[in-house]
């Protein structure tokens, strides 16, 4: 087992409702409080607070096929950043092609889905990623 890498951004104790009330824009308070139930519900764990403005659930070992280096991290997650949303499914994200074509608008990064609002993509599809993404060992 290689040597786990002490990262920056780590599980707190603060309040996730309370992090998620503070979001100044309404649509996307509600928006994450919907996030909130379906990633709690795909994954059955509790929400934690990482760094001051990442919700994760559940934790893994994450290795780098690059470097070897380990890290400590989340099952699957998200930020309401002021630009977008940041779903983090930790996940090959262009193996999902089919579904991505089908969710409506977003934007893509490593393991991540971008979205301005739910009401731009289609919720059962977005379910589905999340709920495939929780199920990964």
């Amino acid at each position: 087992m290689g040597k786990l890498a002490v990262i920056k951004t780590k599980e707190t104790n603060s309040s996730v409702e309370d992090f998620i009330n503070s979001v100044k824009d309404e649509a996307k308070r509600k928006d994450s409080f919907t996030i909130l139930k379906l990633m709690q519900k795909a994954s059955k764990e509790k929400p934690k607070m990482w760094g001051s403005s990442m919700i994760g659930f559940g934790n893994k070992i994450y290795k780098s096929p690059a470097t070897g280096r380990e890290v400590e991290w989340f099952k699957i997650g998200f930020s309401p950043r002021k630009a977008n949303i940041s779903l983090h499914l930790v996940l090959d994200i262009k193996k999902y092609a089919a579904e991505l074509k089908k969710l409506g608008k977003h934007k893509t990064g490593v393991g991540c889905l971008y979205i301005n609002k739910l009401d731009d993509v289609d919720i059962k599809i977005l379910e589905k990623l999340i709920t495939t993404a929780a199920k990964q060992k």
